[in-house]
């Protein structure tokens, strides 16, 4: 028959093959205080795992507790009275009675009563990773040196088990974060919409680094304006202005990362703002570009008993908003290269409607002046009148000409087929070159600007037409199928070859942005005496 001692290294072998093969910390903790009560015949069993400063507790795992009792007690120890002893001296303890120890502070409200205890560290390699807790064992007895010797062989085998838990969740969250961290490097590459990518980094960092909310914010006039947040609710806060004199101010301002233990004990932290998120821990992280700051990232509360972040979360953050530092950066040169783009565009054609209106449309009000006076002293005044007529009609002709330019009325009034017909009709009478115009758009109009954008396209390339190609017929097609309006456009002047689109002269580089805006793309084909097809195609939403 198998003897007690026998019984209860068996169930510390098996519980030993068990821990080891456990990889989550939590249940490996778990597995250990079962294990220690089994093999002691204790009732109540807790281990303590001690933090990284080595002073206090940061997890507490118990066992022969329920909920209710637990309810009751409230929060967990943090490490005093003999359980700082221990934390202090990495000796095995045992006591008769808790209460006749002077290092003993008592137990809180709703705490079963407790006699008998057992206590021993766990270390690994001079390391200590925590300590086993024992108490009230079976029939009342104290705890032996047997037991002691137990509990000191399990402590050893669950100080492997803890490391090799720990190393894997270390491995694990480090390839977490490497996995973030190349989804949001591709999104950089391949992400053109900035609070898309902003908020992709917020919501990956919260998750690595365990925060309730984390939040971006760039400097506007006024404050800090949140571009992105991330938090356990929908959160309303998204583009509201904070106020430069707080805390994110503050760091923003030095450009240096600063963790804040207590918001409350901080000066900086405008307290109004930080009872808006509900924060009691910050971390602060500026967005760094050569130039200096240009943002602001920052998070609050840590998940768990410890809602104060570390190092390592800090350390992560700065990773995190150097790339949201990239991406704002380069979504402001994309603005700024647009903004100019567009400015050369307008002015370019001020300069020409400048021209056109001082060569033609003021040569010829000048020529009215001039044609007045002559009236005034024209011995034959009907022919007078009649030739000036004729002026002030053509120079009529030439502002609408101008003004159908710049925008033509129909466009917005009737369309786009309305538009280019009467686009047309202007053509052949300027250029004398026949002209054949078909839609099948259908009855239901574009979007506006996929119409502008289309007409614009149409109006450049018979502009080109008539400057470039010697055409005598020209063909004008509008198409919609497969989620799309596509205009093609073909003459059979003399073409072009690759030199001439690369010089610029054929206008082709501004029609392939203009339709970029809209996601759109151009194909021209063409070659020396073959003539040219040009499509635009634009998707439809």
């Amino acid at each position: 028959m198998e003897t007690e001692q026998s019984t209860r290294l068996r169930a510390l072998l098996q519980t030993g093959l068990a821990i080891s093969s456990e990889l989550s910390l939590d249940g490996v903790l778990q597995r250990i205080v079962e294990a220690a009560a089994l093999v002691t015949g204790a009732r109540y069993a807790a281990l303590g795992v001690i933090d990284p400063t080595g002073t206090s507790l940061e997890r507490f795992v118990t066992h022969g507790i329920d909920d209710e009792t637990r309810a009751l007690i409230g929060d967990l120890p943090r490490g005093r009275g003999i359980l700082g002893a221990l934390i202090a001296d990495a000796r095995t303890l045992r006591l008769h009675d808790l209460a006749e120890d002077p290092r003993s502070v008592g137990f809180p409200p709703g705490h079963p009563a407790m006699r008998a205890f057992l206590g021993t560290s766990i270390v690994l390699r001079g390391v200590a990773y925590g300590n086993l807790y024992l108490t009230e064992k079976e029939q009342d007895a104290d705890f032996d040196e047997e037991d002691e010797e137990l509990v000191t062989l399990l402590s050893a085998q669950a100080a492997v088990a803890i490391e090799n838990a720990r190393l894997y969740e270390s491995a694990t969250s480090w390839s977490l974060q490497l996995e973030s961290l190349q989804e949001i490097s591709a999104a950089l590459a391949g992400e053109l919409e900035l609070p898309r990518l902003l908020q992709l980094v917020v919501e990956r960092l919260r998750e690595l680094i365990h925060a309730r909310v984390v939040v971006i914010a760039l400097p506007v006039p006024g404050g800090l304006r949140i571009e992105a947040i991330a938090s356990e609710q929908p959160s309303e806060l998204l583009h509201d202005v904070l106020p430069y004199a707080t805390k994110a101010g503050a760091v923003l301002g030095r450009g240096r990362s600063e963790r804040v233990d207590s918001v409350l004990d901080d000066p900086e932290v405008a307290q109004e703002v930080a009872r808006h998120f509900g924060a009691r821990t910050g971390l602060y992280v500026p967005l760094l570009m050569r130039d200096g700051a240009i943002g602001i990232a920052f998070a609050h509360d840590r998940d768990g008993r410890d809602p104060r972040f570390t190092s390592a979360d800090l350390r992560l953050a700065e990773h995190f908003a150097q790339r949201a530092a990239v991406a704002v950066d380069l979504s402001r040169r994309v603005q700024r290269d647009s903004l100019r783009r567009v400015i050369e565009g307008q002015e370019i054609e001020r300069r020409r409607l400048a021209r056109e209106l001082h060569d033609e449309t003021g040569q010829a009000l000048t020529s009215v002046l001039l044609g007045l006076k002559a009236v005034e002293n024209a011995e034959d005044v009907p022919a007078a009148l009649a030739q000036l007529r004729e002026l002030v009609v053509a120079t009529l002709q030439d502002v609408r000409r101008l003004a159908v330019e710049l925008r033509p009325k129909a466009l917005d009034d009737f369309g786009l087929v309305a538009a280019l017909e009467r686009l047309v009709e202007t053509f052949i009478e300027a250029t004398g070159i026949a002209v054949d115009f078909e839609s099948q758009l259908g009855e239901e109009r574009l979007p506006s600007e996929v119409e502008t954008t289309l007409y614009r396209i149409v109006q450049e390339s018979l502009t080109n037409i008539a400057k470039h190609a010697g055409a005598r017929r020209v063909s004008v097609l509008l198409v919609r199928r497969a989620g799309a309006a596509t205009a093609l456009v073909e003459d059979d002047g003399h073409g072009f070859d690759d030199e001439d689109e690369l010089r610029g002269g054929i206008g082709l580089a501004g029609m392939r942005e203009r339709l970029a805006l809209l996601d759109g793309r151009l194909t021209v084909e063409s070659r020396r005496g073959a003539g040219t097809s040009l499509v635009a195609e634009v998707p439809l939403p």
